[in-house]
């Protein structure tokens, strides 16, 4: 799905940041964007808390970022890149197809959204439809968000307890279901322990969990961390 308004081009070069946990995939991005006149990779990121920072540091016009990445997501990663340094853009570049996930990111402010079986060919037309003002969506997404649109319709929609939790009790769920401790949580967060433990009460509060187990099998079902 394309939509680009003729009227808002961007003027001047075009200063990327790109976020993946694979080395070899963010060179072979670098080398795609960097191909094109006046578009400039100015900075990479392994992990999403690592884009977040550096997306503040260097202001970047457009992040390119993956949906797994340890620490913190892409999901959270593209809500506080949108909410802190709302200037840049957010594209996807992901092998998720799952309707949620789609979902979530376009809610969490993503403009584009492209399968990495698609960049070759589409993602440099999507950051180039997005900086223009416009969204772009690979088409088997774009085919997927119009029938979950349609299908919701005709249902009553459930509740999604993915957004009963704070930006930063679901940073907590991805630690803790990554493995991490209370305390390594508390030391990558810049928290206390007593916090972390706050949080992780209210977590399971919230969402009727029991154990780590079920906080596993929820950030695992809700893409807070990958199987």
């Amino acid at each position: 799905m394309s939509s680009e308004p003729a009227s808002r081009a961007p003027s001047g070069d075009l200063r990327l940041l790109i976020a993946d946990d694979y080395e070899v995939v963010r060179q072979g991005i670098r080398a795609l964007l960097e191909a094109e006149p006046g578009w400039t990779v100015c900075g990479e990121a392994e992990n999403g808390r690592d884009a977040l920072n550096k997306a503040k540091q260097l202001q970047p016009d457009l992040a390119i970022l993956d949906v797994s990445m340890p620490g913190l997501n892409g999901i959270e990663a593209c809500r506080q890149i949108r909410s802190e340094v709302p200037g840049c853009d957010v594209v996807v570049l992901t092998f998720y197809e799952s309707e949620q996930v789609v979902h979530d990111l376009l809610h969490a402010g993503a403009r584009g959204y492209v399968l990495k079986t698609d960049a070759g060919k589409m993602l440099v037309d999507a950051v180039r439809t997005v900086k223009n003002g416009g969204t772009h969506l690979t088409p088997t997404v774009e085919s997927m968000v119009l029938s979950g649109y349609l299908d919701r319709g005709k249902r009553q929609e459930p509740n999604e307890p993915a957004h009963v939790l704070s930006p930063r009790e679901r940073e907590v769920v991805q630690l803790l279901a990554e493995g991490h401790g209370n305390k390594e949580v508390a030391d990558q967060l810049g928290i206390s322990l007593r916090t972390v433990e706050t949080h992780r009460a209210n977590v399971m509060r919230k969402l009727n969990l029991h154990s780590v187990s079920d906080l596993v099998r929820y950030a695992i079902r809700n893409s807070l961390v990958s199987a």
